[in-house]
């Protein structure tokens, strides 16, 4: 699941949508000069730890007949799926690269990662959250027999390392942005929540709830989403995680996967998900090529947004796409 799917929260100061680049004034054009050396040092350090960590770096996919179906997740808000033909066969534009990372880990790449463009073209009312765009970066990455807890515990140190980096190396831009001060190192291990704890003491509206009472960044556990995040049928409790960032809500989703033929068929059944769109998975699956992985997706452009501290995550971009609203450039 995506880093874009979170909780509709109206922040504070949202009251109009960001310029685009050829209309910014000067000292509009130095903190968006600010942002971009912040968005450049995060994707330097993160992708340089990755291959540190013996990750291969792979190219992303843009067109797939296969892509994340964003579906039951009561978080997702997609209204149109764009579909185009190419040779005569319908292919989609990338909603996440799941499904392609999946298979990838299984057959060839044990430790891989990949900034993948995502486009989703999220409902026009999502404008004003400050958090959402319908085109926007992943850090994908996955791991061959990882638990989930190995996978929280390696983002917990990226993102450690990351801020105490950007605090050493960008003080002045930091400065600038208003942000060194109260952008503090994050305390590890990050806390962990139960969904199902967090419905029980705060009701339907948990989320919206944790997101602004959070002080530093937790984790959100066991929620139900999409086939291919690991469920246990007898005990009802899916092995996954969401990320959450303190007013900016879930940066990352991630998961222990499925990967038996089986349960991945009951589920899309039980679902409603097409299995046409995923026939090379489920044939990989049935013939017991698809291996036990986990991993996860950081949403770059919201990340940096809590960084940052912006009003809006199309600040965050030099063009930027926001829901409802479609720019010249």
């Amino acid at each position: 699941m995506s880093a874009q799917k979170s909780v509709q929260i109206v922040r504070r100061g949202v009251s109009e949508m960001p310029k685009p680049l050829e209309q910014l004034s000067e000292e509009e054009i130095i903190k968006k000069k600010c942002i971009s050396r912040v968005m450049t040092h995060t994707l330097s350090y993160l992708t340089s730890e990755l291959v540190k960590h013996g990750f291969e770096w792979l190219l992303p996919v843009i067109f797939s007949k296969s892509t994340d179906p964003l579906w039951p997740d009561p978080g997702a808000s997609v209204e149109k799926r764009v579909e185009v033909e190419i040779y005569g066969e319908t292919v989609r534009t990338t909603l996440s690269m799941i499904v392609h990372k999946v298979v990838a880990c299984s057959l060839a790449y044990p430790k891989l990662f990949t900034l993948s463009p995502n486009i989703r073209i999220e409902r026009k009312e999502r404008a004003h959250t400050g958090i959402h765009a319908y085109e926007f970066t992943q850090l994908d990455f996955e791991v061959r027999d990882a638990t989930s807890k190995q996978i929280r515990t390696l983002v917990e140190k990226l993102l450690y390392g990351l801020i105490k980096n950007l605090k050493r190396n960008l003080k002045d831009e930091l400065t600038f942005l208003g942000r060194y001060e109260n952008l503090n190192v994050p305390s590890k291990p990050f806390k962990v929540y139960d969904r199902t704890d967090l419905e029980h003491k705060y009701g339907k509206k948990w989320e919206t709830r944790v997101v602004l009472e959070a002080k530093e960044p937790l984790w959100i556990i066991n929620i139900p989403r999409e086939f291919y995040d690991f469920e246990d049928f007898d005990s009802g409790k899916w092995d996954n995680y969401d990320l959450i960032l303190p007013k900016y809500g879930e940066v990352l989703s991630g998961s222990r996967r499925e990967w038996n033929y089986r349960k991945i068929v009951k589920k899309m059944d039980r679902d409603g998900v097409n299995k046409e769109n995923f026939k090379a998975l489920l044939t990989l699956a049935k013939k017991g090529r698809i291996k036990p992985s986990a991993g996860a997706g950081i949403g770059i452009e919201r990340l940096v947004s809590w960084i940052t501290g912006v009003k809006h995550i199309g600040e965050t971009q030099p063009f930027p796409k926001i829901p409802g609203k479609v720019y010249e450039l």
